[in-house]
């Protein structure tokens, strides 16, 4: 590691990505500067933050059609004793099931259908949940172990925001804790600055990290307002928080 890359693995070293040689060394580094100290710091936690946002909850609404779906489930037949005989539904004069018999089991087969395709279309939407995190956390990896990583932070009222930029992969991350919570229909949006041109950079999620989309190109800054649900083409209200993007 020569002195012109030595402060560049700051992200790498963050995700324990690092080789042994090349770690120790740059542990040296690290006493002796504050700078990639400080840096080290935020992007470890936003790292732990990143890894966090992968795990998916389950639906709220799970819990009680879990429970409203048990009561459709057929229940272990009773224990019988050896040489006893099992009882039989007693057919009637045509020789066919009683009605109300014939109809619990076309009950219990639409019931058992229905659980099943319930729990198929439940299982298919938490893996498409479960690969749209695990792949967002990767892109944000992506960007925090990028040689040329840098981070900008900014803070108000009590909202702290980190916002890593790496312009070889020509994107950013978001990172926000402390935000407040907006009523209903608001929504926080991401602006890049193109030299006083604010274009649209995402919505905020609720764990506020965020894959700033688009790419970081020539951006000088970043802004954050708050927006209509759905976001908007342009700021609609004077900007909570702006902050200029590392070079």
């Amino acid at each position: 590691m020569n002195e012109e890359h030595l402060h560049a693995p700051s992200g790498a070293y963050a995700l324990n990505a690092l080789p042994d040689d090349e770690r120790a060394e740059f542990e040296r580094h690290l006493r002796d500067c504050p700078a990639c100290a400080q840096e080290v710091r935020e992007l470890s936690a936003t790292a732990a933050r990143l890894g966090s946002a992968v795990a998916c909850a389950p639906p709220a609404a799970m819990k009680q059609r879990v429970l409203g779906e048990i009561t459709t489930v057929r229940q272990l037949p009773p224990a019988m004793v050896p040489g006893a005989s099992t009882p039989q539904p007693v057919p009637d004069r045509t020789g066919r099931m009683p009605r109300l018999v014939l109809a619990a089991c076309v009950a219990v087969a639409t019931a058992f259908g229905g659980v099943a395709v319930w729990q198929h279309q439940e299982a298919r939407q938490a893996g498409e949940q479960a690969q749209r995190a695990e792949q967002r956390a990767a892109d944000m990896a992506r960007v925090l172990a990028a040689p040329d990583a840098r981070t900008v932070t900014g803070s108000k009222d009590g909202a702290k925001a980190t916002v890593v930029v790496s312009r070889e992969e020509n994107s950013a991350v978001f990172l926000a804790s402390g935000l407040p919570e907006l009523p209903s229909g608001k929504t926080y949006q991401l602006w890049f600055d193109d030299g006083g041109t604010m274009r649209p950079a995402g919505l905020v999620s609720d764990d506020g990290s965020l894959m700033m989309e688009g790419d970081v190109d020539g951006a000088t800054g970043m802004g954050i307002t708050v927006e209509p649900a759905g976001g908007s083409p342009q700021p609609t209200t004077a900007p909570m928080m702006l902050m200029a993007l590392p070079a």
